[in-house]
């Protein structure tokens, strides 16, 4: 009890003294020249009041009742506790005693005072992520006028094959508003149904103008043991609907009874980094363009005799995009700067997957989307959720008791601590920063490099078996800081791997932090300072532009998750790379 009242009469003290007195000489207030113990507490020294140290009294800052109470306080503290422990841990008593216990105050004092600094950070963090949050919402999907069609195969025009993976075929598609439809009919002298693969007239000009024919693209699983109900289909292809907006299952099939399900998985909330899917539905197989070369193994038997599969399965609309980032990469030689971005975007995503408790799983270069903004800057989205982990009831720590529990795809980006885990009776994969690391991985290939995790011969690498000494070394052209980042995301060890978040707060600060990451002595009030500024000028050029560059869009992303803790985690760690430099 006597060390808990002394830590509150401490405490007490030390907030008397750098409110009251900071500032002024100790002697000036008789606190440095101790006296007999009677004179300190009881009485005041003969002559106060009318010799020499009368002169603070004319200023308004004499011996008021506080003053009093403050050296009655002292002394009165260090004569309780000097017989209880003063003595027996440091062997003095008396003045030594009062002394120990006003620097043990004014250390509380300027403990707190730290701590309403950051205290202080952390409300102006607050404020500003909610300003961005708002304004960081996905835009409209283009199916958002048609709220209740678009669940039916019929409804849209379906064109030519986009690509292929091992459980879906991708199909460009539209679902043209019925005036247009009329039009062409009228001018084609056509069906207004065409059939798939083919293009009415019209549809060149429309892409000339820079309209696109086919903004959508439809998704279509090969079904081989999901059966050939809806429900049936539903389920065992959840993993798919992860990423579908709030009316994506709201047709004749699913919706109510799916959502409402405690087998359906976490519905991901909606991000510009991660794909949204728009409409989910089941349907009858149909033979479409290139079906009998490219997977005839997967037709039902009625469109190939030798077909293994349903004749219904799931099909899943979303926005076509014009790329995957390694047909993007093929093609461009991104600049370091734009390159980090990039990688910054997925971090972003990845991110936001963490905060939800879902993990991707098979992150890839072919698994993700590029569209280019009007500057020809790439936006990446994060795409096909078949393999990720979204249960509600284990979050990220996947029960691993056998061989037989799935461990998501892509074994040569799979993170050590997934690919080296071990079945067991307790034996639980954290994925938490399991994504994080396959960033990692993929920044080889965004900076220019060959994945050393794909490479063939003496360059390959297995995430089972790597040594970070092993990792081969990213272009001189690449900032400094993000060669250590990219390091510091494949450490084998989890625990010393930085977080999504943090690793994407590196690069914001990187990128447009130099200004305070210059300063010799960084402070929680020069931070809050900047992210003002920053939140002004981000704020001003996103009204200012008709349409959101990529770097005014990352900028509102990095506002808009804005945390003190990680933000501070961020700039310590860029600060000890620096240093060691």
């Amino acid at each position: 009890m006597a060390v808990r009242q002394a830590l509150g009469r401490g405490l007490q003290l030390g907030r008397e003294l750098l409110l009251r007195f900071t500032g002024k000489p100790g002697r000036a207030y008789g606190l440095g020249r101790p006296g007999p113990a009677a004179g300190c507490v009881r009485g005041e020294r003969p002559g106060w009041a009318a010799g020499p140290r009368a002169e603070p009294r004319r200023i308004g800052l004499g011996l008021p009742n506080r003053l009093r109470f403050f050296r009655q306080s002292v002394a009165g503290l260090a004569a309780r506790l000097q017989r209880q422990f003063v003595v027996r841990a440091w062997g003095c008593a008396g003045p030594c005693g009062r002394a120990v216990f006003l620097a043990f105050g004014l250390g509380l004092g300027l403990i707190e005072e730290k701590q309403a600094e950051s205290r202080r950070a952390v409300s102006a963090c607050q404020e500003i992520q909610a300003i961005f949050t708002q304004k960081s919402k996905p835009g409209p999907d283009p199916l958002d006028t048609r709220r209740w069609q678009g669940f039916r195969l019929e409804e849209y025009l379906i064109g030519q094959s986009i690509g292929k993976g091992c459980s879906a075929a991708v199909y460009e598609a539209t679902m043209p508003a019925l005036p247009q439809n009329l039009e062409v009919t009228k001018s084609t002298g056509s069906l207004p149904g065409r059939g798939p693969g083919t293009s009415a007239p019209g549809e060149e000009q429309e892409q000339a103008l820079g309209a696109p024919a086919f903004p959508l693209a439809i998704k279509m699983m090969w079904n081989i043991s999901a059966g050939s109900s809806s429900e049936a289909i539903l389920n065992t292809m959840s993993q798919e609907l992860v990423p579908a907006s709030r009316v994506a299952l709201a047709g004749e099939y699913g919706a109510v009874t799916y959502r409402k399900s405690k087998r359906g998985p976490k519905q991901l909330a909606p991000h510009p980094n991660i794909i949204r899917v728009l409409r989910a539905f089941t349907s009858s197989v149909p033979l479409l363009p290139g079906a009998l070369v490219d997977y005839p193994d997967v037709l039902p038997p009625r469109l190939h005799p030798e077909g293994l599969g349903h004749g219904r399965t799931l099909f899943l609309v979303m926005k076509n995009y014009p790329c995957t980032l390694r047909q993007y990469l093929r093609a461009n030689t991104p600049s370091p700067r734009l390159a980090t971005m990039m990688m910054l975007q997925l971090l972003e995503g990845v991110d936001h997957l963490v905060q939800q408790g879902i993990a991707h799983r098979d992150l890839k270069s072919d698994n993700i989307l590029v569209e280019l903004d009007p500057d020809g800057c790439p936006w990446l989205v994060i795409a096909d959720f078949g393999c990720c982990l979204a249960d509600e009831s284990i979050g990220l720590q996947l029960p691993f008791s056998s061989w037989y529990v799935d461990r998501g795809g892509n074994g040569c980006l799979m993170a050590p601590e997934v690919s080296t885990a071990r079945p067991g009776p307790r034996a639980v994969i954290d994925y938490s920063k399991a994504d994080a690391w396959a960033v990692g991985a993929i920044a080889y290939e965004i900076f220019g490099l060959v994945n050393p995790f794909y490479s063939q011969g003496k360059a390959h690498l297995e995430s089972r078996s790597y040594q970070e000494a092993q990792l081969p070394a990213l272009p001189e052209s690449v900032p400094p800081d993000v060669r250590q980042l990219v390091r510091a995301l494949l450490q084998r060890e989890a625990s010393k791997r930085p977080s999504a978040r943090v690793a994407a707060n590196v690069l914001h600060l990187s990128l447009w932090g130099e200004q305070i990451l210059a300063l010799k002595n960084l402070k929680l009030d020069k931070m809050v300072g900047w992210l003002l500024q920053q939140s002004a000028a981000t704020l001003l050029a996103n009204r200012l532009t008709e349409k959101c560059c990529v770097e005014t869009k990352m900028k509102m992303l990095f506002l808009a998750n804005l945390e003190c803790e990680t933000l501070c985690q961020a700039a310590l760690l860029l600060c000890s790379w620096r240093a060691a430099l």
